[in-house]
């Protein structure tokens, strides 16, 4: 572990997220615990190497850290807390999903008869934790070292990614990730659904349309994304939409008429009211934090 903390801290001289060289990698930082606070999670697996997190989503709390891994099958908005040790930062590795590999993986898997049935847990599951195994931090370190190195991310970080992706979908909870690809379960329509979200999530909602992409009545895309992400389609975008609008306060430091115009919302007194109800404070007092 000292070894793939080494690693993390080398490729993490920034607070927050620092993007590796590989695009969906990332090595994200913090030096101070934070109190319970909405986020909006990526499509993937993160790996702590120090530190811990908790994560309050659907009326259930989710405990990671050095000694087990988080998956999100989908995109969601939680609320998450940090606890940071006085000198000790917190450091997660963090891997964006690729499909296509996800996908060609499975199928070597169905090839192998290595695919355990599905169930209903497994195919609306949309974010689990599991036990790290000596295998997964082996790889998870060799893996983490190939990124400091220009010549061995080339040549060898493919391969180890790949071999890392396979430790995880050996585990026992990873069924939601054999259910994300498979046809016509809820985790692989409302997927689609999802990215199309979050790519135009300043855009007005059209229901009807999301339930045509996933192939859905109206009934039953609202029961199965209530069911999945723990929120309606509307309260889904919401949220995305807020913690787009802080990060822009916080990084940018943009006048509150600007960023509520650019997060999707026509009118700046709705997006302060939604704003201040989800986040405990105004647009203001995020901006000058």
């Amino acid at each position: 572990m000292s070894a793939l903390i080494e690693n993390l801290a080398a490729l993490a001289p920034e607070e927050g997220y620092n993007a590796t060289a590989i695009p969906g990698i990332g090595v994200y930082k913090v030096s101070e615990p934070f109190e319970r606070v909405p986020l909006c999670y990526s499509q993937g697996v993160i790996i702590m190497a120090q530190g811990s997190k908790r994560i309050y989503f659907n009326e259930k709390v989710y405990d990671y850290n050095a000694e087990k891994y988080l998956v999100l099958t989908l995109p969601l908005p939680a609320e998450c807390e940090a606890v940071v040790e006085p000198g000790k930062p917190l450091l997660s590795l963090t891997i964006d999903f690729d499909m296509g590999m996800l996908t060609e993986m499975v199928r070597t898997f169905d090839e192998h008869h290595q695919v355990r049935p599905s169930d209903e847990t497994s195919e609306t599951e949309s974010l689990f934790v599991s036990q790290c195994t000596a295998s997964l931090l082996d790889t998870v370190t060799r893996f983490s070292g190939c990124l400091r190195n220009p010549l061995a991310r080339d040549l060898l970080a493919p391969g180890l990614l790949r071999e890392l992706m396979f430790h995880i979908l050996c585990g026992p909870q990873a069924g939601p990730m054999f259910a994300l690809v498979s046809h016509n379960t809820s985790l692989a329509r409302l997927e689609r659904v999802l990215k199309h979200l979050h790519d135009n999530y300043q855009a007005s909602l059209n229901v009807e349309q999301l339930a045509q992409m996933a192939n859905m009545s109206m009934s039953s895309l609202h029961r199965h994304f209530r069911q999945i992400t723990a929120s309606s389609p509307i309260q889904y975008v919401k949220k995305i939409r807020l913690t787009r609008a802080r990060e822009l306060l916080l990084d940018r430091g943009l006048k509150v008429k600007q960023v509520a115009a650019q997060v999707g919302y026509e009118s700046p007194t709705q997006f302060s009211r939604e704003y201040k109800r989800y986040f405990g404070c105004s647009p203001q007092a995020s901006g000058r934090a």
